[in-house]
């Protein structure tokens, strides 16, 4: 084990005991996608996308979290960040190529998960190629370990108000 450096000592380092490490953070949440939260500002948009998005190509930051699926890791984010209340849309997932109709079973699990933390936040949904186009204009792309097809998420970053407003 490496020796703790000087500015940890005293403290507790022992993850075994204490797995978050910061009390009211979901632990999925690492210091990298912490970080794309905090730097953030009103009106950028994070994108969470599943194991077969391009993320590489088309990220200006990349964050991984492959140890989770894009529902669990929308839950993390949402948990911490607000959605833009003054745009027509905050949330966007990615159409079914060729029967832009088609719901697959995610979209409803995004939807659950906005609903949870944010009230009256419809998910739009964008055709693939303008999808990736936005998602190249993100602050962030997030790529999770999400296996199950479409489950790509935009999300816009909203405000958060004073205190006592």
């Amino acid at each position: 084990m490496a020796p703790v450096p000087s500015i940890f000592r005293g403290h507790n380092n022992d993850a075994k005991e204490n797995p978050a490490m910061l009390r009211g953070i979901d632990p999925i949440l690492g210091p990298d996608l912490l970080h794309a939260l905090r730097a953030m500002g009103h009106g950028d948009e994070i994108c969470i996308v599943d194991a077969n998005f391009p993320s590489v190509s088309n990220a200006r930051r990349l964050v991984r979290v492959d140890a989770a699926d894009a529902v669990r890791v929308a839950d993390a984010v949402l948990s911490l960040m607000p959605l833009d209340t003054f745009v027509d849309n905050a949330a966007f997932v990615m159409q079914v190529v060729g029967k832009p109709k088609a719901a697959p079973e995610i979209y409803g699990l995004f939807q659950n998960t906005i609903d949870k933390h944010e009230k009256g936040f419809k998910i739009a949904r964008i055709e693939r190629f303008k999808f990736y186009e936005r998602a190249r204009t993100c602050f962030a792309i997030v790529t999770t370990g999400e296996r199950r097809f479409y489950g790509n998420l935009i999300l816009t970053k909203g405000v958060i108000p004073p205190t006592g407003k």
